[in-house]
């Protein structure tokens, strides 16, 4: 596979190379896009798009299912806002859940 054959892949559909994509995202978007191109639908046109369309989940999913994870803190806190926000202001009388008057006890 190619670069500019992953990026068409993206392109067909409808995402963009910067995009950050989950396998059930990708799965949900093909089966969308294999709906809209299903014969009773398209007529005998549906075929090429169907092969396309699968051909363009097969390079992609091919990608990720090559992707080397990082299981680092930095992409940790990157993949999981959430649980980085709570670290950061953990501390924090207003943001963790307690009172600041209790807090100057």
């Amino acid at each position: 596979m190619t670069y500019d054959e992953l990026l068409q892949a993206l392109h067909l559909f409808g995402f963009h190379e910067s995009d950050l994509l989950t396998i059930r995202r990708i799965k949900d978007r093909q089966r969308v896009l294999l709906k809209q191109s299903h014969p009773d639908l398209q007529g005998a046109d549906s075929t090429e798009r169907t092969r396309q369309i699968n051909e363009a989940a097969r390079l992609i999913m091919a990608y990720v299912n090559e992707y080397r994870f990082s299981f680092g803190r930095e992409e940790f806190y990157r993949q999981c806002p959430e649980e980085h926000l709570r670290r950061q202001f953990a501390a924090d009388p207003i943001w963790s859940g307690g009172s600041l008057e209790a807090k100057q006890q």
